[in-house]
């Protein structure tokens, strides 16, 4: 069945014996800004990002990248003072509509962060479990199969399935990585949100990662921050190039589109000066 957010809301109050079926969706962005207190950190941001594709958000320190997806599932409005204005829609739905439940929209939209953050205390398994448990799954054998599922699509599986009740922390930097996305996409997310997934990682562990994007993008819709312009151009279907404005200080959107396009006929200058590597 699709995911909506109402199903979602319902997810976290009631008991469950089965899951949601993972659905892919794209995300409508419209005049979204983005604030710290009165500090203007993303500005009037307009963008449909499209389901089971890659997208990949490009450009220098600073410019509001990791502000901009932390706005996608409400992840900005956490910290103190920090607000949004504009709309963020997932399908027909519009995910700041007082009425929506940020917890929910979390669910529907999960997020992947730069440095591996697997709960500390937890086993692999409890780590994969978590979600599920906190949406009211109890069915074990359902349980132990979604874990295994998770592991499998997060390419982990076959190097945990012998010590899953070791803790998470005995893994590698790439494996613990690995264990985050499957956390992520365990309770069906239909947008994965990855801030740098790479940049604490071994070349290796890098390939891997974006082997592991290539696969789960054929269910799920990813959107991917950046710095590396070589990943940019391997794992996305489309890009947008974001610069701070030298007036105001906010983050614009100057250019989005295809990743071919962007990376071998942008139509901005700034746009070519940035991927050619001549400032940022």
């Amino acid at each position: 069945m699709d995911i909506t957010l109402t199903t979602l809301q319902a997810v976290a109050v009631e008991e469950r014996e089965e899951t949601v079926t993972r659905v892919s969706k794209g995300l409508v962005v419209e005049k979204l800004g983005a604030y710290y207190g009165n500090f203007l950190a993303v500005a009037d941001v307009d963008m449909t990002i499209r389901p089971n594709k890659v997208t990949a958000i490009i450009g220098p320190s600073g410019c509001g990248k990791s502000t901009f997806i932390r706005c996608l599932n409400r992840l900005h409005e956490v910290v103190r003072d920090a607000r949004v204005v504009g709309k963020v829609m997932l399908d027909d739905e519009d995910l700041y509509d007082p009425r929506m439940d940020p917890v929910a929209v979390r669910r529907s939209i999960g997020m992947v962060f730069q440095r591996p953050n697997p709960f500390p205390t937890m086993s692999i398994y409890d780590n994969v479990a978590s979600g599920l448990r906190l949406n009211g799954v109890r069915n074990r054998g359902l349980i132990a199969e979604k874990v295994e599922l998770s592991l499998r699509q997060a390419a982990l599986w076959d190097e945990v399935k012998d010590k899953l009740k070791k803790p998470a922390l005995a893994l590698s930097g790439g494996q613990q990585q690995r264990l985050c996305i499957a956390r992520t996409i365990a309770v069906d997310p239909s947008v994965v949100l990855m801030d740098e997934p790479c940049s604490a990682l071994d070349p290796i562990s890098t390939l891997k990662i974006e082997d592991l994007i290539a696969e789960l993008k054929q269910e799920l819709t990813i959107v991917i921050v950046t710095h590396n312009m070589q990943q940019a151009a391997r794992v996305s279907d489309y890009t947008a190039f974001f610069l701070g404005n030298e007036k105001v200080g906010a983050g614009e959107l100057i250019e989005y589109g295809p990743t071919r396009a962007i990376f071998t006929n942008p139509a901005d200058p700034r746009t070519e000066n940035y991927i050619t590597g001549r400032f940022g």
